[in-house]
């Protein structure tokens, strides 16, 4: 195979997005920090949605980012959560993979913490290939060719083999 059409893991995002600043912030602080071991960024609203009470600048979430070999057995972990099943809506048109957990605690080797009670994240990874750097960088900046972008059903080829996740629509 092409060396410049090999796919890999580009990084993994975690999400909490609790909606406001308070408790449930510093509680989701505490459960990407537990489960990464890296410090979250917290996110702030751009936007202003008065029925939700949201103004711009306003803290409602943090995320955390992580890169190279530990992104991958961090996905390990996330994918025996949800018993390596992914639906066909779980990837997109662009070769991301994003999904969410309803509780922590089906990570394993994830224990309950009192002081963060019973919480959900969402996940997203990214995919690229050799080349992808184009798009990024600063000069002589350019955009990627079709012909050299992940399809969807790459990135399903993609995780079926890497991770061993089997496709299931239904749930």
């Amino acid at each position: 195979m092409n060396p410049m059409r090999q796919i890999k893991v580009e990084k993994i995002t975690l999400n909490i997005g609790t909606g406001g600043p308070g408790e449930n912030l510093d509680r989701a602080q505490r459960l990407l920090q537990k489960l990464t071991n890296h410090k979250p960024v917290i996110t702030t609203s751009q936007k202003r949605i008065p029925t939700w009470g949201v103004r711009p600048g306003l803290q409602i979430g943090c995320k955390v980012t992580i890169r190279g070999k530990e992104s991958e057995e961090l996905i390990k972990n996330l994918l025996l959560a949800k018993a390596n099943k992914l639906k066909s809506t779980n990837f997109d048109n662009s070769g991301n993979v994003s999904f969410g957990l309803n509780e922590y605690l089906d990570i394993p080797g994830i224990e309950y913490d009192a002081s963060i009670g019973i919480m959900g994240l969402e996940a997203a990874v990214t995919l690229s290939r050799p080349g992808f750097r184009i798009k990024l960088r600063r000069l002589k900046r350019k955009k990627i060719p079709n012909k050299h972008k992940i399809t969807k059903e790459e990135a399903i080829e993609f995780m079926k083999t890497k991770f061993s996740v089997e496709l299931g629509d239904e749930e």
